[in-house]
């Protein structure tokens, strides 16, 4: 979805928090237990895995081969290698009562309006789309950071940056724009600590800020942002970040 490359174990280590903090976006959902539903940007699968319980049919995409990899190997029952820009009703085998997204609508940049279409298209009438993705000065602190770094050295830190972080009102005119009836939408914020550091968040997340520099730049880069930011986002031994939360739902019309 994007030029971002994925190591399973690097997520497992850096990022268990994705996963675990859903309590309240699946909560929107309200799953059915006859429902099939399909789960856009499934990563490593541990929510999917989640879904399988509650839901007759769950089908995982995402367009890391790795990620995929995990998944399967987490247990999870159809998990694909799936371009979120490019879905497509015949990929599947039915169309699905609801689409449901965590923390990966932001990484999917390059058409944000396509990816909406997609899901229009692989959803029943009625169906619904879920989802909780980066909004508006999401990990703000830490993305200011990486652009600076980046433009520091003559590259563009905006056009490197992998993410598409919109306002409420952004989204809504999307959805809305492509084929669905926007029910709830909202910006939550919520400080975040790290399982380890912001050096692990920014290996994990900002392959991307990296791509036109050798190793070494590139250690001396997340050394630069680790410093930068430790006055702000590193107390009592804890490291920690604002994450600002784009939570949804929305019917296709």
């Amino acid at each position: 979805m994007t030029s971002q490359s994925w190591s399973p174990s690097n997520y497992a280590t850096h990022a268990n928090f994705v996963p675990n903090l859903t309590v309240d976006v699946v909560k929107l959902l309200q799953p059915s237990s006859e429902w099939s539903i399909l789960d856009l940007g499934c990563g490593d699968g541990v929510l999917t895995k989640k879904l399988e319980g509650i839901c007759n049919k769950v089908v995982g995409v995402d367009s890391s081969p790795e990620m995929i990899e995990a998944a399967k190997q987490l247990g999870c029952q159809d998990a694909r290698v799936v371009d979120g820009h490019e879905l497509d009703p015949a990929q599947f085998e039915e169309k699905f009562d609801a689409v449901f997204s965590n923390a990966a609508l932001h990484w999917m940049k390059k058409d944000p309006a396509a990816v909406i279409r997609g899901v229009r298209d692989v959803l029943k009438p009625n169906g619904r789309f879920v989802g909780e993705m980066g909004g508006h000065l999401n990990c703000h602190e830490l993305h200011s950071a990486l652009i600076h770094a980046v433009n520091k050295r003559g590259q563009n830190g905006v056009e490197l940056s992998p993410w598409f972080f919109p306002t409420v009102e952004e989204y809504a005119e999307l959805l809305e724009a492509n084929g669905f009836k926007v029910e709830h939408i909202e910006l939550v914020p919520r400080i975040t600590p790290l399982p380890t550091d912001v050096g692990g968040w920014v290996r994990t997340f900002g392959g991307s800020f990296f791509k036109p520099f050798d190793r070494e730049t590139q250690e001396e880069m997340i050394q630069e942002v680790m410093d930068f930011l430790k006055p702000v986002c590193y107390r009592q031994n804890q490291w920690s970040v604002m994450y600002v939360r784009l939570r949804f739902v929305a019917f296709r019309a």
